[in-house]
């Protein structure tokens, strides 16, 4: 082959990869979109709107239960999709899970309130809730293989960075479509403000359907369909093959999960009820943090590559403890600078290490005919066990202590304890060429 020739092929297959990483980064934005919008409003307005005969206090804790919900069908939605997945491909799959979670935003759009229905109000909350966690639950882990197995080895780190770009991108157009319907009078919000993020999710999910549409199948996928040795049921196979790896995934988990729900979305609230900042203050923090991860992602996703995902792991982990008292103090100052900081370490920072790596550290654990469902269980577990208590454990220690945040500080400290020791004893392949051929 001419030096001319293959310059060409490596420039298609770059172009190739890059259409991908678009792919699995768009397609997750969306879906992380809709799953954020709904935390964003059970801190800001589901507690007036559909539990109102609830004193404040009580109505926050009863909408971020209905936010935790979501985390409850996520592991059920991992297992079907994980299961689909590996039987007829990651693309289909992933074509289904962004329509069922963009129905379900699109409804929560037009939901009644409890003015209007009653009881059915909260009712069909959690329903369309426990869809979105369905939709979510599946789409992780096969925008995660999308990236990873199309990628060459030495760079699974930095392209399967791709799809956990969704995560900061996700929030960023929630909290950024939020902070444009608080600026309306507060009965305009209440009344019909807060619905229009959720409507938009309609359109966004057309533009994400017509990207997936047009991406293949990955090499490591097409081999298995064109032999038909698809494995009969991946779940079980799971289990009985690689429970420790399922378990030490979990576990690695606990940081990024807690971290996130405690610093991104609990802390809305305890910044806006518990210390009077204005809304706009404290979403601007966050909006700040998730446009530097939109950068910090992919960099330490490409460092993974370079050293090992377990110390990018490490290193967030222990930013993440060092930071749980002083992320307090500093928004406690109520200096918008300080705030920004606050969350542009947490979030941009130690987020960023524990979570970039993931995508092709969870992927080189599993074998290519269960990888679907290894990988959805093992992220999704880690999301029930530790994402979905957060939000509202973090509301009720701050409620019982009187306002006292060192609790909250302290459950962070617990929480990324929990991945260091994971991490410790998982295996990392990165750099020891077991899954060269993946």
């Amino acid at each position: 082959m001419s030096v001319e020739t293959s310059s060409t092929t490596r420039a298609v297959k770059r172009d190739g990869m890059a259409k991908i990483a678009a792919a699995s980064f768009i397609g997750s934005a969306i879906e992380w979109y809709d799953f954020f919008l709904f935390g964003t409003a059970a801190a800001l307005v589901f507690g007036k709107l559909f539990f109102p005969g609830a004193d404040p206090l009580s109505g926050t804790l009863l909408a971020f239960a209905t936010f935790g919900v979501g985390f409850f069908a996520r592991p059920l939605g991992g297992i079907i999709a994980g299961h689909l997945g590996d039987r007829i491909g990651r693309k289909k799959t992933l074509v289904g899970t962004l329509l069922l979670m963009g129905a379900a935003t699109a409804a929560v759009g037009i939901l009644p309130s409890y003015a209007a229905v009653g009881a059915w109000a909260p009712i069909l909350l959690v329903a369309l809730r426990l869809c979105q966690g369905l939709g979510v639950g599946g789409e992780w882990g096969g925008a995660a293989l999308l990236a990873v197995e199309h990628a060459p080895a030495s760079k699974r780190g930095f392209y399967g960075s791709w799809p956990q770009m969704g995560i900061p991108a996700g929030l960023l157009l929630s909290s950024g479509a939020f902070a444009l319907v608080t600026a309306l009078p507060e009965g305009d919000f209440l009344s019909w403000g807060w619905r229009v993020p959720f409507l938009a999710s309609a359109v966004l999910v057309i533009v994400g359907l017509i990207i997936r549409a047009k991406i293949s199948e990955p090499p490591a996928f097409k081999k298995i369909l064109e032999s038909k040795t698809q494995v009969k049921h991946p779940i079980m196979e799971v289990l009985r093959n690689y429970p420790k790896e399922v378990a030490l995934s979990a576990g690695i988990r606990f940081a990024d999960n807690v971290l996130y729900y405690v610093f991104a979305t609990f802390g809305l609230t305890y910044m806006t009820a518990e210390l009077g900042l204005p809304k706009s203050m404290a979403l601007a923090g966050v909006l700040v943090a998730s446009a530097i991860e939109l950068i910090t992602m992919p960099l330490f996703g490409a460092l993974s590559d370079r050293i090992g995902r377990r110390p990018v792991v490490l290193m967030g982990a222990v930013i993440m403890v060092a930071m749980a008292f002083p992320f307090f103090w500093l928004v406690g100052t109520g200096s918008s600078l300080a705030i920004i900081i606050a969350c542009t370490i947490t979030i941009a920072g130690a987020h960023s290490m524990v979570f970039a790596p993931l995508s092709a550290w969870f992927s080189e654990l599993f074998g290519a005919g269960v990888r679907y469902s290894g990988v959805s269980v093992g992220f999704q577990m880690g999301s029930l066990i530790a994402g979905a208590p957060t939000p509202l454990l973090a509301t009720y220690l701050l409620s019982i202590n009187g306002g006292a945040y060192w609790p909250v500080a302290l459950m962070v400290i617990v929480a990324g304890l929990v991945t260091l020791v994971s991490a410790l004893i998982a295996r990392d392949h990165s750099k020891n060429g077991a899954s060269e051929s993946m």
